[in-house]
């Protein structure tokens, strides 16, 4: 069975879509110019960078624009430069406008997924993440998506989403693969160490870590632990795509064993671009 099955992606991707096209239409007015975590961007440009980018996965061009926005603060690599450039070339529609493009695009390319076969998600891909195959892109658009729709749901401090379930599992799959580089590079977990981060909340599970030669995730540890780490699986998820840090939330992480290892993971856990 593939790593990344066809109509499961898709059947989420797609789901993920319709929540995101809801919640938006709740959406009214100066709303639409809320800030996000996201610097530099409201509720509507986030909206715009999920327009670009699957614009460009169905074959768009990107837009050019007259701002140069290597000059944003905020635009720190080549991946944020191409993403400003479609939120740029939408910063004049309104979010009646906005949510319009959106569902546009998504249905397009939602019919261009049911049209794929297994074979085209195998297929070798350029992704966010390096060369990979389709389906692994696929997947880092659910999880794109999803974390996304939890920026506008904070921003608008409305009713939390549903962030637990079959499709938030599948897009925390994204953050739980890259554990062995969070804790073993960004980290600096030492060689022998053996780190158990359980959460709670919607995404409940326990998390196994075995730095041996190379920092891994597993299914479990050989030993006790020797650093635990415990939080809510929302705020987990905002740490690792650096929507907060650490210290903002002192309150709402525990420690165990040996604590330094472990508040060093957790003020490092960002790894997203």
């Amino acid at each position: 069975m593939s790593e990344f099955p066809r109509d499961e992606v898709v059947d989420a991707l797609t789901e993920q879509w319709s929540v995101l096209g809801d919640l938006l239409a709740t959406v009214d007015g100066d709303a639409w110019m809320t800030p996000t975590a996201l610097p530099g961007w409201t509720v509507r440009d986030v909206v715009a960078h999920l327009i670009g980018t699957e614009s460009m996965l169905d074959g768009v061009p990107t837009p050019t624009t007259a701002l140069n926005v290597r000059s944003l603060p905020h635009v720190r690599n080549d991946i944020g430069a191409l993403n400003e450039r479609w939120v740029e070339s939408l910063r004049a529609h309104d979010g009646a406008q906005v949510l319009a493009r959106f569902r546009e695009i998504t249905g397009r390319r939602a019919a261009a997924l049911r049209a794929m076969r297994d074979d085209d998600f195998a297929a070798p891909a350029d992704t966010p993440v390096g060369p990979a195959t389709y389906g692994r892109f696929m997947r880092i658009r659910l999880f794109d998506c999803w974390i996304h729709e939890h920026d506008i749901r904070d921003a608008l401090g409305g009713p939390a989403g549903d962030e637990g379930g079959a499709r938030g599992a599948l897009a925390f799959a994204e953050i739980e693969g890259a554990l062995g580089y969070i804790v073993g590079r960004l980290g600096r977990a030492p060689d022998g160490a053996r780190i158990s981060c359980a959460l709670s909340g919607p995404l409940e599970r326990t998390l196994h870590i075995e730095v041996s030669g190379r920092a891994a995730v597993v299914p479990q540890l050989p030993g006790p632990a020797t650093s635990t780490i415990a939080m809510d699986s929302r705020l987990f998820t905002r740490l690792a795509t650096g929507r907060t840090t650490a210290a903002e939330h002192a309150g709402a992480i525990e420690f165990g064993g040996d604590e330094a290892v472990g508040r060093r993971i957790v003020e490092h856990l960002a790894f997203t671009i």
